[in-house]
């Protein structure tokens, strides 16, 4: 038992470089303890006025706290200092080691704050393009829409983007309003087929498939470009021309279309124009020739 007692000084010796500090330290603290004495009993004595002697009391108080902070900062500067690089250096390890996990949470807080998308919103990021079914910290989860930019079948494959996408890249929210969105697709001909008997037709069926609720769009889009103040665009549909090569030209239809249902739209104007008409070259040239036939 004496022989653990006497190993206890041993074992609890400080090294040199914190002892020095201490001592320093607690002479100091003693100093402040011994002038802040001294300087109360002074005032009490020598100060009449109670309001003056207060303020006298409470000012030394926080001078003498003050200046033992003051103090303690420069005794203990150098282990400071360096403990101060250790956190510095340890802050660096953490942030590069939750680098993707701090972006996650930065682009969850960007996405919130920037209002980007609901839950139900088509969107589309880099080439990731589906409806959001899920929204975390960290990730966002969607139902994959395709096939390509321009389908809008599902595919039945969900894709969970990480939240740190949305820091650095622009995402495309195709759900602008809440009930009528506007859809656009594109025809494609060559420049010798029959394309401007395919506008007319394109034309026609768009103007069929939405006349029983173009009314109700040209009210809602007119509600929705007040409340953002914004001018509402016309929600007739048009057939627009486009020639991105030499060879061909291309029909841009914009109609206005259900959330929901645009891929059934466009279907059914396409099933109604071709079915009933062939716009090849081809079949013009049988045409022609079958008129020329029943001339003679």
């Amino acid at each position: 038992m004496l022989e653990q007692i006497s190993l206890i000084p041993e074992n609890l010796a400080l090294p040199a470089s914190l002892l020095r500090p201490l001592v320093s330290t607690a002479l100091l603290i003693l100093a402040i303890i011994i002038m802040r004495t001294l300087t109360a009993r002074f005032i009490r004595r020598s100060v009449a006025s109670s309001e003056l002697r207060g303020r006298l009391l409470v000012n030394f108080r926080n001078g003498f706290l003050l200046l033992g902070v003051l103090g303690v900062a420069l005794i203990w500067g150098d282990q400071i200092r360096s403990l101060a690089l250790s956190i510095v250096a340890i802050a660096v390890a953490f942030v590069v080691a939750t680098k993707e996990l701090i972006l996650c949470i930065s682009g969850a807080i960007l996405k919130s704050g920037a209002g980007s998308f609901n839950l139900g919103d088509r969107i589309q990021i880099k080439d990731f393009r589906g409806d959001v079914i899920d929204q975390t910290l960290l990730a966002t989860t969607i139902l994959e829409v395709g096939p390509g930019k321009t389908g809008h079948q599902r595919t039945g494959r969900m894709i969970v983007l990480p939240n740190a996408l949305f820091v650095s890249e622009p995402v495309i929210n195709e759900s602008f309003t809440d009930h009528w969105d506007f859809h656009v697709f594109t025809v494609p001909f060559k420049r010798e087929d029959d394309w401007q008997g395919a506008q007319k037709a394109l034309l026609e069926a768009a103007n069929r498939q939405c006349a029983p609720y173009l009314e109700a769009v040209r009210k809602y889009m007119k509600k929705v470009g007040v409340s953002r103040g914004l001018e509402v665009p016309s929600v007739d549909p048009r057939v627009t021309i486009q020639a991105p090569v030499a060879s061909e030209i291309h029909l841009v239809v914009r109609l206005p279309a259900k959330s929901g249902q645009r891929s059934y739209i466009e279907q059914a104007i396409l099933s109604e124009v071709f079915s009933n008409a062939d716009f090849s070259k081809k079949k013009a040239g049988e045409r022609t020739e079958d008129n020329g036939e029943d001339d003679a």
